[in-house]
Parts: structure tokens; C-alpha cells; sequence
């Protein structure tokens, strides 16, 4: 399931923002959309490249959240730059979602994960 919905996030939902809230534009804001996710290829410098029980959030130079302060100013900035700035923070809420399933199901596994203090946050917020 986590898996799905980690996919569904990156691939389907972007769809639905770009229909919903940019209809005359939707298939190019779609596709900006789904180039954001070319953020990933700061993975490429980790070693190992992907370890299941990781979180990027706050691991990976573009998922740190330095780096999402600057894409929430890409948000005052007119398009595609705006469109830029919510493909990048909804990729980061993505993989948010992904750490916190992994969270809930062992906890022990993220325990040395830089982003250890927001899980326990939104845990502590959700009753993880």
C-alpha cells in the first residue's frame, strides 16, 4: 500500500492539481509537474543510492529544509516558476507521507534519521 500511494502521489495527484486548479493550462502545468521530481537525482550521490528504511527529508541536499524554504519562495514568482514551487514542496509532502508510513510501521528503523524530530512531531500530532 505504500508503495502505491507513494507513486500515486508523484504520478496521479499532480494530474488533479493541474486539472483542478490550472485547466486552461493543465497539460503543460502536468508536465512541469511531473519535471519536478528530477529533484530526485540528488539520490544519485547517496551511498547507497536507495536504502529502503531511508527518509530523504533532510537527507538529500535538494529534500533538506533549506532547500524547501527556497522552493516556498518560488511560490511568489509568477508561473511556471510558482508551478515549479508547488511540484517541489508537493514532491517533499510526498515523501513526508512516505517517511511517516515507515514511521508508524518501526519506528526503529528511521531512529537515526535526520528528519527524526518532524516524525516524532506529526506522530506525536496523529497519535503514531
Amino acid at each position: 500500500m505504500q508503495l502505491f500511494l507513494h507513486y500515486f502521489l508523484h504520478f496521479g495527484a499532480p494530474f488533479f492539481i493541474a486539472y483542478l486548479f490550472f485547466k486552461s493550462d493543465w497539460k503543460r502545468v502536468y508536465l512541469i509537474l511531473l519535471a519536478t521530481m528530477l529533484v530526485d537525482l540528488d539520490h544519485l550521490i547517496a551511498s547507497p543510492i536507495f536504502a529502503n528504511d531511508r527518509c530523504s527529508i533532510n537527507f538529500h541536499p535538494l529534500h533538506t529544509y533549506w532547500a524547501m524554504v527556497v522552493y516556498v519562495v518560488l511560490l511568489f514568482f509568477k508561473k511556471p516558476f510558482r508551478v515549479i514551487g508547488i511540484g517541489l514542496l508537493f514532491h517533499m509532502f510526498t515523501d513526508t507521507v512516505d517517511c511517516m508510513m515507515t514511521y508508524a510501521s518501526c519506528k526503529d528503523c528511521l531512529a537515526a534519521s535526520p528528519a527524526i524530530r518532524l516524525l516524532e512531531t506529526i506522530g506525536e500530532f496523529l497519535g503514531i
